[in-house]
């Protein structure tokens, strides 16, 4: 997890962010246990209640489930779900301002598709 903080968000919201990043960059996977409260608040030298109220938003969201005892961890099927929910949340609030740059700069699909296959690297033959 990054160490900067920005004043756009709350913190809760933003360490709940960077869970999600980590789930969907495979950092974290569908079983694994999250860090614990309290080592998550003294590496990043904010308030436990603040990583608490992080963690219980992804238990809210069913991405976490609460092992009593045993701590917090990663449930089957998270990572479908985010991806589910961020493409969603990506076309419908990402994408209308990157079309409307795109058109504004005259971009013609072609250049785009040429600047995305120099800049990704293929993997299963999919394009």
């Amino acid at each position: 997890m990054e160490r900067e903080w920005n004043d756009r968000q709350p913190i809760y919201q933003q360490v709940r962010d960077r869970v999600v990043e980590m789930i969907l960059d495979g950092v974290l996977k569908e079983g694994d246990p999250l860090p614990s409260v309290r080592a998550v608040a003294a590496e990043y030298r904010i308030n436990p209640l603040t990583v608490l109220k992080s963690y219980q938003k992804l238990v809210d969201e069913q991405l976490v489930e609460k092992k009593r005892g045993r701590g917090m961890f990663i449930n089957d099927g998270a990572r479908n779900l985010l991806l589910e929910g961020e493409r969603r949340r990506f076309l419908s609030e990402e994408w209308p301002r990157v079309q409307a740059t795109i058109q504004r700069l005259g971009f013609k699909a072609r250049e785009l598709l040429d600047v995305a296959g120099e800049s990704v690297p293929e993997t299963s033959g999919e394009r």
